[in-house]
């Protein structure tokens, strides 16, 4: 359905973080809410939730409760007095950017609902303070399973085959059903949390880029992604679209079905690119040798399909990438004929900005975002790079600094 045709019954924003709202009997909402901190049901500003029930919550905000630093700043676990498990991602007070992703994240989550989209608890502005609450989602995000052996046998292939259409539907939502039109920008793995049933739910919208209506693309120089998952227009030059998520989409379902990530190390020169190896084994006619070996008999018509798929939204001209209504309705059809791809965008995926990382902490320090790695960046071109295992190295760094990692215990 179109998003002009939408009606939302939402219709107040940020508000509920700018300060509280006298209720009629000269209290102020929140200062009388229940066991859980908000306000009572019906009442709009009951996403509001007081400091003090976010510290009782957290126990002072206590480093035992700590799950993880994203681009933000520390997420900490929670438990609210009625039992219910929360995350609550606190902006760092010395990011020059937060407080202006913070309102706009806020904004567009009061907004957005849907089942395979994180959805907002509350939110918290208070003494300096700023806060989002999420649900706590104990499986944590995908690449935390996908990406290990003993837990990604959980990921069966109708599993995965699932989570790839639950991201198309929540994309298909975030681009062209919600009653604002959003571009995610950061499109990953690790952005993708996974509910008591795997179910997939795109987390992080404070790199979401919100669109007029009539506006189709923008060209933008405060680029906000992940390298390896960015489109190459974006990437270079800034271009901003929907198709950027396409892109994006299309290297997480290689992903998936291959259980590895988009760069990977200690392999052979060949195969360190997903994409790139993926689109020459395609080429060869040997495509299915891409997926996942540790799967057990998985479709072999589904798994062909979405290979296919994710070379058709990889394409280097941007027109020749699908739209998620599109996608949707491959994944949703028994019968739908793909057109075979061309050569995909293999260069061009990490920018003119060439990043050298060198980190003192630990990998297991990294995925829970405690790394002290420094990171510089030079001027140069994508022909510059010297060995496919350095880029490894950098996507995989890159990659972990999201709010989605803060959603789980896994590493510490």
């Amino acid at each position: 359905m179109p998003a002009a045709a939408r009606s939302s019954s939402w219709t107040w924003a940020c508000g509920c973080c700018a300060g509280r709202r006298k209720t009629g009997g000269g209290g102020e909402a929140g200062g009388g809410a229940g066991a859980s901190g908000r306000a009572e049901e019906g009442d709009e500003w009951s996403l509001f939730m007081d400091l003090p029930v976010l510290e009782t919550a957290t126990d002072g905000f206590s480093d035992d409760n700590l799950l993880g630093r994203g681009g933000f700043g520390p997420v900490y676990k929670g438990v609210l007095q009625d039992g219910q498990q929360i995350a609550v991602k606190k902006l760092s007070l010395g990011s020059r950017q937060g407080v202006r992703e913070f309102l706009n994240e806020v904004q567009l989550l009061l907004k957005v609902q849907h089942r395979n989209l994180v959805s907002l608890l509350g939110c918290c502005a208070s003494s300096g303070h700023k806060m989002l609450v999420y649900p706590y989602f104990p499986n944590g995000s995908l690449d935390h399973i996908l990406f290990n052996k003993e837990k990604s046998v959980q990921l069966d292939w109708p599993k995965r085959y699932q989570i790839i259409i639950g991201l198309a539907r929540g994309l298909l939502y975030l681009h062209e059903e919600s009653p604002v039109k959003i571009i995610h920008r950061d499109i990953k793995a690790s952005n993708v949390l996974l509910d008591e049933q795997l179910s997939p739910k795109i987390a992080d919208f404070g790199m979401a880029r919100l669109f007029l209506e009539d506006a189709s693309h923008v060209n933008t120089f405060r680029i906000s992604g992940t390298y390896g998952y960015m489109a190459p227009e974006y990437a270079m030059n800034g271009y901003l679209s929907t198709k950027t998520d396409v892109f994006s989409f299309g290297i997480l379902v290689l992903e998936i079905v291959s259980g590895r990530k988009n760069f990977a190390r200690h392999v052979d020169d060949e195969k360190v690119d997903l994409l790139n190896y993926t689109w020459k084994l395609f080429e060869g006619g040997r495509a299915l040798e891409i997926v996942d070996p540790s799967l057990s008999d998985p479709d072999t018509e589904q798994t062909r399909l979405c290979i296919q798929l994710g070379l058709l939204c990889c394409q280097a001209v941007v027109s020749d990438r699908p739209d998620m209504h599109s996608v949707h309705l491959i994944l949703s059809s028994d019968s739908f004929t793909l057109p075979k791809p061309g050569k995909p965008a293999i260069h061009g995926r990490t920018g003119r900005w060439m990043t050298t990382t060198t980190a003192s902490g630990s990998a297991s320090a990294w995925a829970t975002g405690a790394s002290n790695a420094n990171t510089t960046s030079t001027f140069g071109t994508d022909t510059t790079t010297t060995r496919a295992s350095v880029l490894a190295n950098i996507a995989e760094d890159e990659s972990r600094n999201s709010i989605s990692i803060s959603f789980t215990t896994e590493g510490r």
